[in-house]
């Protein structure tokens, strides 16, 4: 999936100062280099993860899949971009209590104003599924009601067997 993602990140322009006349490319376009670099990391960054929606990748996933084609790029700086990325909901962060942080690309990137998306997490085999529905909306308008406070988002995951190991599950008893 190509996205557009020039809305999100624009280099800010060279300028001259006022009080000098010359350019201020020496700093400011060092620090503009910068700030570009830093576009463009996490520019590529959220084109990883958009071309591997659903697929709810750690930082480790990333770097792996973005080394090739941006070898100067280390996992520290991977790591960095997916905070600042988490932080202005660019992206999701996800749990799964396996002791790993997975990312993916957000639901306000998407367009979305609410999360709908949830996890169906198989205990056997580890598969996590995606789940599009989303049943808490009269819960959290009710909540607002009841107590004054206005849910920003929620996390909902669903702990059980896949079809495919509750099948195997079954054969498994049955011989």
């Amino acid at each position: 999936m190509k996205c557009n993602l020039e809305y999100y990140f624009t280099a800010g322009d060279v300028e001259d100062d006022s009080r000098t006349g010359k350019s201020t490319g020496d700093a400011q376009g060092k620090a503009q280099r910068k700030r570009l670099e830093s576009d463009q990391t996490e520019t590529s960054i959220l084109q990883t993860l958009a071309e591997h929606k659903g697929q709810h990748l750690a930082a480790e996933d990333i770097f792996e899949l973005m080394k090739d084609e941006y070898p100067e790029m280390g996992l520290a700086t991977v790591y960095r971009t997916l905070q600042l990325l988490y932080e202005i909901q660019l992206i999701d962060r996800i749990h799964f209590n396996d002791g790993c942080i997975r990312y993916e690309i957000g639901h306000i990137f998407d367009g979305d104003s609410k999360h709908s998306h949830h996890h169906l997490i198989c205990r056997t085999c580890g598969r996590v599924m995606p789940f599009e529905d989303d049943f808490l909306e009269d819960l959290e308008a009710q909540i607002e009601a009841d107590t004054g406070f206005h849910v920003l988002d929620h996390e909902l995951k669903f702990y059980g067997q896949c079809k495919e190991c509750a099948e195997a599950s079954m054969r498994k008893e049955n011989t």
